[in-house]
């Protein structure tokens, strides 16, 4: 349904999806309904160049997409918060791959949940170079508070692409975790990883430094997007990022603004 062109459906679908989100359209760079061909393309709509500015300060680490933050903190012991009395294995997040785990013991991490009256385009927190994507297939659970607190190792069960950035803070890792009516995830380095209706085993691609197929990114630069809700998680090496102090668990945010800031690695 949300990928339907007929006029009428796709119509009274985007309008429903206003009045129950309390969508702000007026952020949206066209207000035209008509512009939007079906509902996922309003989920994924653009905003006006002024609508999400970024934080002053050259190590601003900045939301990488709007949404609430449902945890964040220092990742202990291998594992990271889910939600209370709720946590999980980073080896697992990362799809059981060591070497990559290793880069981020004791290292630093955030959640952002995105819900359906977000924008839903992801954008970098730090400037950075892709090093390697991987898709990780798996479940679709809802992603929602209420289910983070019940559903055991949600975010490592399911389905998720991993990209791994160098930044001038060290390896940072950006997480697009996949969730209920999330038919696809997509970045734009690559397009749609896992095309609507397709289910494919785990793979990865290493990017290279230089040439034409190199991925340099500046911050603040969209580097992904969902259909509908999802979160997005953001991993820092450790002692790489430093958090505002005004920072909490379930604060809302907007792209772009300030997290906290990145120090160089020591």
């Amino acid at each position: 349904m949300v990928r339907s062109r007929r006029p009428w459906l796709k119509t009274w679908l985007i309008r429903w999806v206003i009045r129950r989100f309390k969508v702000d359209l007026q952020e949206a760079a066209s207000t035209d309904l008509n512009s939007y061909p079906n509902l996922n393309s309003f989920f994924v709509r653009k905003l006006r160049p002024d609508a999400r500015p970024l934080a002053e300060g050259h190590q601003a680490i900045l939301a990488p997409a709007d949404g609430v933050v449902s945890e964040f903190g220092t990742i202990t012991d291998g594992r990271l918060v889910q939600a209370k009395g709720q946590d999980f294995a980073l080896l697992e997040l990362l799809a059981g791959d060591s070497l990559l785990a290793e880069q981020f013991e004791q290292g630093e991490f955030c959640t952002v949940y995105l819900s359906p009256k977000d924008y839903h385009r992801v954008h970098m927190p730090i400037a950075g170079q892709l090093q390697q994507m991987i898709h990780v297939p798996g479940r679709s659970f809802s992603v929602q508070a209420a289910t983070a607190r019940a559903v055991p190792r949600l975010y490592a069960r399911n389905e998720r692409v991993i990209a791994l950035f160098d930044t001038a803070a060290g390896p940072v890792v950006i997480i697009l975790v996949g969730a209920i009516f999330v038919s696809s995830i997509e970045t734009i380095w690559h397009g749609v990883v896992n095309p609507h209706g397709e289910r494919s085993a785990l793979w990865q691609v290493n990017y290279p430094v230089s040439g034409p197929r190199s991925v340099e990114l500046g911050r603040g630069v969209e580097m992904g997007r969902f259909n509908m809700g999802s979160t997005v998680i953001m991993l820092g090496a450790k002692g790489s990022i430093q958090w505002r102090e005004t920072l909490v668990s379930n604060t809302a945010v907007k792209m772009g603004e300030a997290l906290g800031s990145w120090c160089e690695p020591g």
